[in-house]
């Protein structure tokens, strides 16, 4: 299901309490929500259910600390296309680099905005030169290499 097929739906109290409470700690027990709401478990575990079914909640995924992996280079890829009919196939290209963690369409300067984790600058420039440049389509990159994340957060809502 493509993001624009999404309808938007209305959270109440409850489902505001259980989001923010999983924001936070996606691994927090059921029996704690249902602690702190005043609910069942069995309720708690209903509602995130619906949540994920109505697509607010999509994936589980734990939190990596990348650096400690020795992925200590994050850049973030301006790409120029061609044309922006090469879009599809530019990102179908795309999802075989590992390296590569987010992509986006864009408006703007460039057709493809993207999100890289490397190892150190080599591996950077390795990625963006042999892998990245050479999908076809790609006329030229821009390449913005972070220095610190200083926020990393999900939206309450």
């Amino acid at each position: 299901m493509k993001v624009s097929d999404l309808r938007t739906i209305e959270l109440d109290g409850i489902d505001k309490i259980i989001l923010g409470v999983l924001t936070e700690n996606s691994k927090v027990p059921i029996s704690k929500i249902a602690r702190q709401v005043g609910v069942s478990a069995t309720a708690i575990h209903q509602r995130i259910k619906k949540l994920e079914s109505a697509h607010v909640i999509e994936d589980s995924v734990t939190p990596l600390n990348y650096k400690v992996l020795g992925y200590k280079t994050t850049a973030y890829v301006g790409i120029f296309l061609e044309k922006s009919a090469q879009y599809g196939d530019a990102v179908k290209d795309m999802m075989n680099i590992p390296e590569i963690t987010e992509a986006h369409f864009t408006t703007g300067n460039y057709a493809i905005f993207i999100k890289i984790l490397c190892k150190d600058n080599d591996h950077l420039m390795q990625v963006l030169r042999n892998r990245i440049q050479k999908i076809k389509g790609i006329e030229r990159t821009e390449t913005i290499i972070s220095l610190e994340q200083s926020i990393s957060r999900q939206i309450k809502p």
